[in-house]
């Protein structure tokens, strides 16, 4: 079994380098732009470091006992010739996919494998020649596979302390090689994603660790009808396109629209978000809170300061999907870790590209987190800086780089404009347990290690930057975006508890005039709003509100399997197979059960069930990214 599985960790690794090598060598005149090969070969061997030991790893760590019996060698290798096969099987079907969708197998060939009828019938009239070649590489690769793994030599019987040994050593590796990596998060395929061409970004993985990552996401891809009811698609799109106002969109995507700015520009403002991890309203003294952001509330008396902003969520995935996408909440997991939205899927950085914009995503930690780096590159972001491009932070905690060290890299790119405008969206790490940050910044209440030094210490880091920011050339050109992705300590005895989900959002620089605005939002309507400020005018499927043309009297939010949905002082709740329930809300947390309203409840139930039906659909998009699915 030793040896078996030495020779097939051999024979798969150089099985899959020779592929990706042919793969790039088709692809070279983007590889070459990208960077060269060096990226694909280095993340490729850590995808296939994971794989191979996911497959060989039980044989190696069974072999000190079972080793040296005939019928277990056998087993073994029936079991690396299966293997074997579908690795071979994967990677010659991945050309041709490629060529189709401009990426490896993913979910869709799973998908397609639903329908073996049609998909086949297709393939054969369309691609004979293609196929026969396939067949006859597949036979030559399975009679390779009998002749390596067919006639395995049991082991020699090895003495009790080298078994042990040798199950400790091989336990170690193999964990190591699954787990991909030292750092907070197991490898997945953001930690190889490299740059902002999605096809390139899967050539580093394997086709059969794509597909089998895909089938593992699919977990997260739950039906929001089957746990909330149903509506019919015609209904749904109606309900949501009513609801933001938008007139009936073309049949593949419903809702999208042109949107005209308020003020047209001559040179549209760059625009910076600055998305605060876990800071609630409930911290924020201008928003009846804590009293413990200063630099915030001065802030938010320079800006547009929305009182009644809510996040779509309790995760930062959540925030991050609604401000950088616009894209409403719903019962499967956020698109950023979803497998059919780490391409051609809509966020503000690909709609800026159309007007020339270079979009970029600032974070003091791993960007692989949560798949950020992936859905990021792969969704129209240009550069990515995360904490290994940080030099010499001034502190490094658990999470990563300090706030400053993110505010400090944040004003150096900003300082130092390139020649086209800019999207830049940086994110906060500081206010997260275990609630490390730098000595010497701010005077600690009590324990230093806790959220509300944290807090306040996040606060002091930003006020300093936005010092910076005010005397620098680029604060009357560029218009920023402050807002938390969610709060922090989420829960409550009530189904959706609304004081955690009450969250800062402020609009400032430019020529953004200060106000106080008390209307009813949610993070979806800040991404349409930025684009009218900025002067730009665009066509996009966002059903979030401009809020400079009105609006503002509805936000959603999912809490677990509980879906809320707030229309100016009345709460829709929906609970898993079970009937709506409305509530009068009162804030900060008063709920005063009233008699259900049908069409509100409707209403609540087509948004929940939109986002769900877009993703599945692919219809939430732009029509020449549409084109490429």
């Amino acid at each position: 079994m030793r040896q078996l599985s030495l020779i097939f960790i051999v024979s798969s690794l150089c099985l899959l380098t020779f592929s990706r090598c042919a793969l790039a060598a088709w692809q070279w005149k983007r590889v070459q732009q990208a960077g060269g090969l060096l990226p694909i070969l280095k993340g490729g061997l850590r995808i296939d470091a994971n794989q191979i030991a996911i497959i060989a790893g039980i044989p190696l760590l069974l072999s000190p006992w079972l080793g040296h019996s005939a019928l277990a060698v056998d087993i073994t290798g029936v079991w690396f010739q299966i293997a074997w096969f579908l690795l071979v099987l994967l990677e010659v079907s991945t050309p041709q996919f490629i060529h189709e969708y401009d990426t490896r197998p993913n979910r869709l060939y799973v998908e397609y494998l639903k329908h073996p009828q049609e998909v086949f019938g297709m393939l054969w009239k369309g691609y004979k020649l293609m196929i026969v070649a396939a067949v006859v590489v597949l036979v030559l690769f399975a009679w390779l596979a009998h002749r390596l793994f067919a006639h395995g030599i049991p082991d020699a019987v090895l003495p009790w302390w080298q078994g042990i040994l040798f199950f400790l050593v091989a336990a170690a590796l193999i964990f190591l090689a699954i787990r991909g990596t030292l750092k907070h998060r197991p490898i997945n395929p953001s930690t190889v994603a490299y740059c902002g061409d999605s096809m390139l970004n899967s050539l580093p993985l394997n086709s059969l660790y794509s597909v089998s990552y895909a089938i593992y996401s699919m977990k997260n891809e739950r039906s929001a009808a089957d746990i909330y009811g149903k509506l019919s698609t015609e209904d749904i799109n109606t309900i949501v396109q009513q609801s933001a106002a938008l007139p009936a969109g073309m049949a593949e995507i419903p809702t999208l629209h042109n949107q005209t700015p308020i003020q047209a520009r001559s040179r549209p403002l760059n625009l910076v978000m600055i998305v605060q991890e876990s800071l609630g309203a409930q911290y924020v003294g201008n928003l009846g809170g804590a009293g413990l952001t200063p630099e915030l509330d001065k802030l938010a008396n320079a800006g547009w300061n929305f009182t009644r902003a809510y996040a779509t969520g309790t995760r930062s995935v959540r925030g991050l999907e609604a401000v950088t996408a616009g894209f409403p909440p719903t019962a499967s997991d956020a698109v950023l870790r979803l497998s059919g939205a780490q391409s051609n899927f809509f966020t503000l950085a690909q709609l800026l590209k159309q007007h020339g914009y270079l979009s970029r995503f600032i974070y003091g930690g791993e960007a692989h987190f949560d798949n950020m780096k992936s859905f990021f590159l792969g969704n129209g972001f240009d550069e990515l800086h995360d904490r290994s491009s940080f030099k010499n932070p001034e502190f490094v905690g658990t999470w990563g780089a300090s706030d400053e060290d993110m505010f400090n890299k944040l004003h150096g790119l900003l300082a130092d404009p390139p020649s086209q405008p800019t999207f830049t969206l940086a994110f906060t790490v500081t206010n997260h347990s275990p609630w490390e940050y730098p000595s010497g910044r701010i005077v600690p209440d009590g324990n230093p290690a806790t959220v509300e030094n944290t807090v306040r210490y996040a606060d002091w880091a930003m006020g300093r930057f936005f010092e910076q920011a005010k005397q620098s050339e680029y604060w009357e050109n560029t218009v920023f975006l402050i807002v938390a992705d969610h709060d922090a300590r989420v829960g409550g005895a009530s189904l959706v508890p609304l004081r955690h989900f009450h969250i800062p959002a402020v609009i400032l620089g430019a020529d953004v005039a200060a106000k106080r605005d008390d209307r009813l939002i949610s993070q979806i309507d800040l991404p349409p709003t930025l684009l009218s400020i900025m002067g730009l005018a665009s066509e996009h499927p966002m059903i979030g509100r401009d809020l400079t043309r009105g609006g503002g009297d509805r936000a959603m939010m999912q809490y677990g399997e509980n879906y809320g949905y707030l229309k100016n002082d009345t709460l829709i709740v929906l609970e898993p197979h079970k009937a709506a329930t409305q509530y009068r809300y009162t804030a900060p947390a008063t709920y005063a059960p009233e008699p259900l309203n049908p069409a509100l409840s409707r209403e609540a139930l087509a948004h929940v069930l939109w986002p769900n039906w877009a993703y599945r659909n692919q219809a939430y998009t732009l029509p020449h990214l549409r084109q490429k699915t």
